[in-house]
């Protein structure tokens, strides 16, 4: 390039820095194979629309972590020597904005998907800017208002080895679709506004029956709240030895963090629950202030107890055994907030079948009804999940 970033982390290999320095050189089959390469991204990305050379520059931008995004993104914007570094990186930026090429005119007006995603809108905010000063306060808005990088542009993510890596597909539901557990809703909606709202909160256990919306009720949270900067982060319980790294990650970011545990449950023999007591309460080290845990289990207590366990004698090993109930269950007892997620009754569970039926298009009648409950007797008993199931084989064999 023709400058040098100082900020910005443009790697040798990226399309910013090949297509700049292939342009003046006029390599045709260079040009036209990164040009094709650029489509693909684009496409890859969801903002295959307008000029794809400005969207790429701009997703470039809004996913950058460096020492200035991440203090931006902490509503501590930079001055001093920091500031001018990065003015004369958005300089360069908005050189290459405005990069100028015959083959230019192939992507300059793509027309691809017709979604108007978040790189598009801002994408063409940048390019309308007339000072470096204009588009830095643009770049500058954007990061102090949602972030950057991946926790920017997505709400849901899980640790993958080394990674968090972002989930894509979360899907839509909403608390008003969970059919019933109003209280058991409204413990919970508590709790998270208190913790949005920079309030005291509690990490919460949300127990019962299987099938009855747990893990639907953290979904349906994060798909309320992730506007105001919710983030869910799941874990599974071979990972907790890595949850001190997880949350030291989490700590450094201007977001709300969950971490969703599904599916709790240790048998006699795991002991990586110890790793999960150290996080939620005493640790040497506490837990950070914008991290809460959210954990579904069907066991209460959600370590397996069983009746030797009770024998206060000599056990391999163990004179105390009743210290070894007191240490199971006070993994269950640092959860602050227990919510009880229970079968639903009979007129409960007709009532949910009844809104899925309605909300796809099905009539609702009392054969309906007693269909659902044939299905219910063979499909592990009156819940949510037999529910849905019952009104999806309903709809394929109405296809």
């Amino acid at each position: 390039m023709s400058s040098v970033m100082f900020v910005y982390n443009a790697p040798s290999e990226s399309l910013i820095v090949q297509l700049s320095n292939a342009f003046p050189r006029n390599n045709e089959a260079d040009i036209f194979r990164m040009l094709h390469e650029l489509i693909a991204i684009a496409h890859r990305n969801n903002y295959a629309s307008g000029n794809l050379w400005q969207n790429y520059l701009t997703h470039f931008i809004l996913t950058n972590e460096n020492i200035f995004s991440l203090a931006c993104e902490r509503r501590k914007s930079p001055g001093g020597s920091l500031h001018e570094l990065a003015m004369n990186d958005f300089a360069l930026l908005m050189r290459l904005f405005h990069l100028e090429h015959d083959s230019m005119k192939y992507i300059s007006n793509f027309r691809g998907n017709d979604e108007d995603s978040q790189v598009c809108r801002m994408s063409r905010l940048l390019a309308a800017s007339k000072t470096p000063e204009e588009f830095c306060s643009h770049v500058t808005d954007f990061y102090e208002n949602y972030g950057v990088g991946a926790f920017a542009f997505n709400r849901a993510f899980r640790v993958d080895g080394e990674r968090i890596a972002a989930v894509e597909n979360v899907g839509d539901v909403k608390l008003s679709d969970l059919v019933g557990y109003d209280a058991q809703k409204a413990e919970l909606v508590a709790n998270t506004e208190a913790f949005l709202s920079g309030r005291p909160a509690n990490n919460v256990l949300l127990y019962g029956d299987g099938g009855t919306g747990k893990s639907t009720s953290v979904k349906a949270i994060l798909n309320e709240y992730h506007s105001r900067g919710l983030r869910v982060v799941e874990m599974y319980k071979h990972q907790f030895k890595d949850i001190l790294r997880v949350s030291e990650v989490l700590r450094k970011r201007n977001y709300k963090f969950i971490i969703f545990i599904d599916d709790l449950s240790f048998e006699e023999n795991e002991s990586e629950y110890k790793y999960l007591k150290a996080i939620i309460e005493g640790g040497i080290e506490t837990r950070p202030e914008n991290i809460l845990i959210y954990a579904t289990s069907n066991r209460r207590h959600i370590v397996r107890e069983i009746w030797s366990d009770r024998d206060d004698m000599e056990h391999n090993g163990d004179i105390h055994r009743s210290d070894t109930v007191e240490e199971k269950l006070s993994l269950a007892s640092r959860f602050g907030i227990a919510i009880n997620y229970s079968s639903p009754t009979r007129k409960m569970y007709h009532e949910i079948v009844a809104r899925l039926a309605e909300s796809s298009g099905l009539g609702v009648s009392e054969e309906l009804f007693a269909g659902a409950d044939r299905w219910e007797i063979r499909h592990g008993g009156m819940t949510g999940r037999a529910a849905r199931q019952y009104v999806d084989y309903l709809l394929g064999r109405n296809v």
